[in-house]
């Protein structure tokens, strides 16, 4: 599953399950929509943020069907609404930012062309009103207070366009925020180990019911992917690996889901360590 997150206003080059972070919303012509928002929730600045898949696939042009939902009110005549609600933990996020964009571009000027700007209501729903109908190459939801942003897509795609139509209103995804927070506490950033028995461990997160690990190998360097230690389910705080790794260096990062399969929390996805091919002391 690929999720994509773009930052305000610069690039930058750190790989979510493959899936680049690329440059954020910045616009032209923009709109300022209202909604009951209340001030941003206390939560941490390290975090970001995956959208919940939904029955619907994207169609063959690409855009994502609109779901089912009660308007909150009609569109104008001739133009479309749009409406959605974003969560953490199964919890609805008030006073996040949420843009729909006429263009958007995932590794040169991000959000642009006319665009839409409102806030999530204290239920965690927001609502875009009276746009123009027309395909959109964005609808980005911000995380929290922090600079980044995520596609509101139905999970299975990288990025996505959303067709909104004339006199009706488009129910978006729900967008579940999860936090980058989790601590990996090895293998440690920069160690140099063994290949046999290497001990992945993290410590426990609150409300988390499993994890899920993940060793990404880096192939220029001689190291060899192993696929059992991809999306690697868990239920305690450590896992011993039972296959050796080749020589060369890797990057693992741990995820945290709650009993309903939402992810909470994720390690850095920076954290690299180098196998040696020494027995493991």
């Amino acid at each position: 599953m690929r999720h994509m997150f773009i930052k305000g206003k610069e690039m930058i080059a750190t790989i979510l399950v493959s899936a680049l972070f690329a440059l954020g919303c910045s616009s032209s012509n923009t709109n300022l929509t209202t909604s009951n928002s209340s001030a941003q929730p206390g939560a941490s600045p390290e975090a970001t943020t995956e959208t919940s898949p939904t029955p619907s696939e994207p169609k063959t042009d690409g855009t994502i069907p609109s779901g089912t939902g009660v308007e909150k009110e009609k569109p104008a005549p001739g133009k479309g609404n749009v409406q959605g609600k974003v969560f953490y933990n199964g919890q609805p996020v008030a006073g996040v930012e949420v843009k729909l964009c006429e263009k958007f571009s995932q590794y040169v000027s991000g959000c642009s062309g006319e665009t839409f700007v409102t806030k999530t209501d204290s239920a965690g729903e927001y609502l875009i009103k009276d746009v123009p109908p027309r395909i959109y190459e964005g609808l980005t939801v911000k995380v929290f207070d922090t600079p980044y942003y995520v596609f509101a897509t139905s999970g299975i795609v990288q990025s996505a366009k959303y067709n909104i139509e004339a006199d009706r209103t488009y129910f978006a995804p729900d967008t579940n925020l999860f936090k980058s927070d989790l601590k990996l506490l090895n293998p440690k950033a920069g160690a140099k180990i063994g290949g046999s028995d290497i001990e992945v461990k993290w410590e426990a997160y609150p409300d988390a019911a499993y994890y899920k690990f993940s060793i990404y190998a880096d192939s220029s360097s001689g190291a060899q992917t192993n696929y059992d230690y991809i999306n690697k389910r868990v239920d305690g705080t450590s896992y011993v690996l039972d296959k050796p790794l080749s020589p060369g260096s890797y990057r693992c990062v741990v995820e945290a889901f709650n009993g309903n399969d939402i992810r909470l929390a994720q390690s850095a996805r920076d954290i690299k360590f180098t196998v040696t091919g020494e027995a493991a002391k």
